[in-house]
């Protein structure tokens, strides 16, 4: 690992109509030692055609067949030279400084992972923002903190292992439970990057996948975790009428 790189690894499968924005917002950025990979699961829509467009921007990249995402992070990892790695969603972008604030929150520390803020878009409906600091208690329920763009020190993958292929929507969640209450995380009360809303990450798989690695990987109680089930399904469909009426506007 080279100190002091940060790796980001963006997933792609048929993005065409982001991925060129958030391409861009990777090299915008203002900390030199970033590496960008990506990993394309054999896109059809053009979305290639934009990695060849922009292969000079890409520390590596790489298009063929996947099992989904998290089998994609995981190749990324494979080819990463950073001490720390990023994920970032190719309908995602990353605020220019976003980096440099990150490493500027976490230099001289201890810290394995470091979170912030994250503005999540829906269309028709006003901007929220996303994140919270991390607290074993309240992420063993759910996922607290924004995951897009967060760093973690690359040590983590080596002592907790890559990413579950078996979650197809939350392992990243998973991953974050393994080391637990002994996690040393630290929070950037800044916005850092921009998320688009509608993502398989918000949906009732999500959730029921949520529920399942909690149990296993975290410890949750059922009882508890079958209640927070219902409870974040409620929520899920509310927010889903909320963006049906706002089409209509």
């Amino acid at each position: 690992m080279t100190p002091g790189r940060v790796s980001i690894i963006t997933a792609v499968y048929n993005a065409a109509p982001t991925l060129e924005e958030c391409l861009l917002s990777v090299r915008r950025q203002s900390y030199p030692e970033v590496e960008h990979i990506v990993i394309d699961g054999g896109s059809t829509d053009g979305s290639v055609e934009i990695l060849q467009r922009h292969s000079s921007l890409l520390a590596y990249w790489v298009s063929e067949p996947d099992s989904g995402v998290f089998d994609a992070w995981n190749k990324g990892l494979s080819v990463a030279t950073g001490e720390w790695i990023a994920f970032l969603g190719a309908d995602d972008l990353l605020l220019p400084d976003a980096v440099s604030k990150y490493l500027n929150v976490c230099r001289g520390t201890d810290a394995q992972y470091v979170s912030s803020l994250v503005r999540f878009v829906r269309p028709g409906l006003p901007d929220t923002v996303r994140g919270r600091p991390w607290s074993w208690p309240a992420f063993q329920r759910k996922m607290t903190t924004a995951h897009v763009g967060s760093l973690h020190r690359f040590n983590l993958f080596d002592k907790y292992g890559n990413y579950d292929t078996s979650y197809k929507i939350a392992g990243d969640y998973e991953f974050l439970l393994r080391p637990g209450k002994n996690l040393n995380s630290m929070f950037l009360g800044e916005i850092t990057a921009v998320m688009s809303a509608g993502g398989v990450s918000d949906s009732f798989a999500a959730l029921t996948e949520i529920q399942r690695a909690k149990i296993r990987t975290g410890g949750r109680n059922l009882f508890w975790a079958f209640w927070e089930l219902w409870v974040e399904r409620l929520k899920l469909a509310v927010r889903r009428v909320e963006t049906a009426c706002a089409s209509f506007l």
